[in-house]
């Protein structure tokens, strides 16, 4: 997953890794705010076992370009133009929280591109409590734009309520982890939400809103036994 290539997507150059075999079946992993395709090392290299795997990083995280506005839908249709440039019809999709949002909006508005859908912890579309809010004086990286943090806050504080619709659009087979009690997400409205997809399954891994993290081998097996 070290192969770092880059996709002109519109407006945006996305930097990506590859792993596993080329004519394999593609899965695409969307990770989380502030994070990078980078947070997929161990999850990616399980799959590329037997998936041709790609590890995005989203616009304004990484080594992708920093872009002149963000949001959700912005972000989901960089995936679009990213599947259409590598020439990928249909993919398993993978998110985590802003990734996972991301992947669900997708799946909902193209969902013949998908042919499963893992939603690691999606933040369900109620206003976050606490409201997020950026630092003071934020220091400046290279992993992220702030601005991104910025814009996917709001967001979050103010969520669209057409996003309820969603679930019912969804028509790939759907897995969604849960955190468990030591996650910051409400799990009783992650609940609710992964109820209203059609063909969904939904799994409690106790590790927090850092699944794949905090307990890597038990996320992949979820994650392999599921796109198998």
């Amino acid at each position: 997953m070290d192969d770092l290539r880059t996709a002109d997507v519109g407006d945006v150059r996305l930097a990506y890794r590859v792993g596993g075999e080329a004519a394999a079946p593609p899965v695409v992993l969307l990770h989380a705010l502030g994070e990078g395709g980078r947070t997929w090392q161990e999850t990616g290299a399980a799959l590329a076992a037997s998936h041709r795997v790609y590890a995005v990083d989203l616009r304004g995280h990484g080594a992708s370009d920093r872009a002149a506005a963000y949001s959700f839908e912005l972000m989901r249709d960089d995936v679009v133009a990213f599947l259409d440039v590598l020439g990928l019809d249909r993919v398993g999709l993978v998110g985590h929280s802003m990734g996972a949002t991301v992947a669900y909006l997708l799946a909902g508005s193209h969902p013949e591109r998908v042919d499963r859908l893992v939603l690691e912890e999606p933040p369900p579309p109620v206003p976050a409590d606490p409201p997020r809010r950026l630092p003071a004086n934020p220091e400046e990286t290279e992993a992220f734009d702030w601005a991104a943090v910025d814009a996917i806050y709001r967001q979050r504080n103010d969520p669209d309520p057409a996003y309820w619709d969603v679930p019912a659009a969804i028509t790939a087979p759907t897995l969604v982890v849960a955190g468990g009690p030591g996650s910051p997400l409400p799990q009783d409205q992650l609940t609710r939400f992964a109820q209203a997809i059609p063909d969904h399954r939904l799994v409690t891994i106790d590790a927090g809103h850092l699944v794949h993290e905090e307990r890597p081998g038990e996320f992949a097996a979820a994650l392999t036994a599921f796109l198998a």
